[in-house]
């Protein structure tokens, strides 16, 4: 399961009430005949995080055998923090994701076919196998306003520009391309932006092809926000999900995991990452925070200067792109790494008590556990379950199994989400992937929390960045 590209196809966004000024009023409408309340941002962040600690109260009490058990063996101190780790700071974070799912309503559109002018800068390093279908997917968009492509080539020695230029020709699509020779991402990025002349700059990766209607949604989702909604992050769905056993994996990683989150994150205005590969930024704002810095994850060190400067990040589930996932299990242990390193980054960068919304404090604060937690994934259940094959139930006990459940719950509503009010609205197909699914909810995150553990050392010890 997951999507294929059905080009061509125009989107019907899900009917939803309207809101007048975004998410923040709390309103009333009548939809189908009965009374629907919404409520503030601010009361649906209280009631989820109230329904966690309630959560982790119940665990709590609930493991107190658990806890004195272990402690026989390791001491109370360290019996506490390994049922924390594998336990209750889990669980808690997961119940917390649960509420946000529960409680999120995506706002309709008040802004359908917006026209303002867009500028699209795709960062290419050796990209000739796959610019021209990027280009081409980019020159068929339904955007009803100027669309601009700017090509920032990074030092490319194929013929990536040429093939672009030749592409964007054929498509009638306004493109002209900028150079930096400097070797990185953000330099690339950057040397973009300051050849950009519109409000508004759209990011794409060079392997990454866009819906029909990708920019026209994130844009009317900017238009139909806040004034102080800065970003909005597309939804990056995996297009090569059929080339390997890892990909198929990652199928489901994108299309719950990953997706899940920033949902979450969205509807507390708040979104960690408006990811490089695809999002929507207002170009001074960016301009304000620095642009992309020369780090790891720089857009996600971007993202939460953003938020510090008191800007709010949104995500856009219906804006959907298809990107290239590693096929290798070497490739994707170096994104993984990337990315986890990518995290510190922005932690050390932005720390969480710098934020100026709750949610974002809370969201960052989250993150600033995820190590530890991949640390006791490794180095604590992966031992216990070995233990508990043996009838050794010493460290993983009930409440760890417990969060199974959870997740699964996790990943059903969002199943459902996706294909009701996403795939089915854009045209989108299911694929049958029954195994990656199985495989991706039973031994998945051991290989990402070993591969991010990986990228934590090597930022901890200042080994060589690298792009890809």
């Amino acid at each position: 399961m997951g999507g294929t590209v059905t080009t061509g196809q125009s989107v019907s966004v899900p009917e939803e009430p309207a809101v007048t000024g975004g998410m923040h009023r709390s309103f009333q409408v009548i939809l189908g005949g009965r009374r629907r309340r919404y409520l503030k941002v601010r009361w649906k962040f209280v009631l989820a995080l109230t329904f966690a600690l309630m959560w982790l109260g119940c665990s709590l009490w609930i493991s107190l055998p658990w806890i004195a058990g272990l402690a026989t063996m390791i001491s109370l101190v360290p019996a506490i923090i390994v049922v924390t780790l594998l336990a209750f700071l889990p669980g808690l974070i997961i119940a917390f994701l649960i509420a946000g799912l529960t409680l999120d309503r995506q706002p309709a559109l008040t802004v359908s076919s917006p026209t303002q002018p867009v500028t699209v800068v795709i960062a290419a390093r050796n990209e000739e196998a796959s610019i021209a279908e990027t280009v081409r997917h980019l020159a068929d968009q339904d955007y009803a306003g100027p669309l601009h492509v700017l090509l920032a080539d990074n030092g490319s020695t194929d013929a990536t520009v040429e093939v672009a230029r030749a592409t964007a020709g054929e498509s009638e699509l306004e493109l002209d391309v900028v150079s930096e020779r400097t070797p990185g991402k953000s330099h690339a990025l950057n040397r973009g932006l300051a050849a950009v002349t519109t409000d508004l700059v759209v990011t794409v990766d060079a392997d990454t092809l866009l819906h029909r209607s990708a920019v026209r949604l994130l844009v009317a989702r900017l238009e139909s926000s806040p004034s102080d909604v800065e970003a909005v992050a597309g939804c990056v769905l995996v297009r090569n999900s059929r080339n390997s056993f890892w990909t198929r994996l990652q199928e489901w990683d994108y299309f719950l995991g990953i997706a899940s989150v920033k949902r979450m994150q969205g509807l507390f205005q708040s979104t960690l990452v408006a990811q490089g590969a695809f999002s929507l930024y207002r170009a001074d704002a960016v301009r304000n925070a620095g642009g992309w810095p020369d780090a790891i994850g720089e857009d996600i060190v971007l993202t939460w200067e953003l938020l510090r400067n008191g800007a709010r990040v949104y995500f856009e589930p219906l804006a959907v792109a298809f990107t290239d996932a590693p096929e290798k299990v070497t490739g994707l242990a170096r994104q993984r790494s990337r990315w986890a390193r990518g995290m510190v980054e922005g932690l050390r960068t932005v720390p969480p008590w710098r934020q100026q919304h709750s949610p974002a404090r809370l969201l960052t604060t989250i993150d600033l556990a995820i190590p530890l937690l991949d640390a006791a994934y490794v180095f604590l259940w992966i031992p216990g379950i070995v233990l508990a094959c043996f009838g050794f139930f010493w460290i993983v006990g009930p409440m760890t199994l417990a969060v199974v459940p959870l997740t699964l719950a996790v990943y059903a509503m969002l199943y459902h989400y996706q294909r009701r009010h996403v795939f089915k609205p854009l045209g989108l197909h299911m694929r049958r992937n029954l195994v990656g699914l199985l495989v991706f909810v039973l031994i998945y995150q051991l290989f990402m929390s070993i591969f991010s553990v990986v990228g934590y050392t090597q930022e901890f010890t200042r080994r060589n960045r690298r792009w890809k």
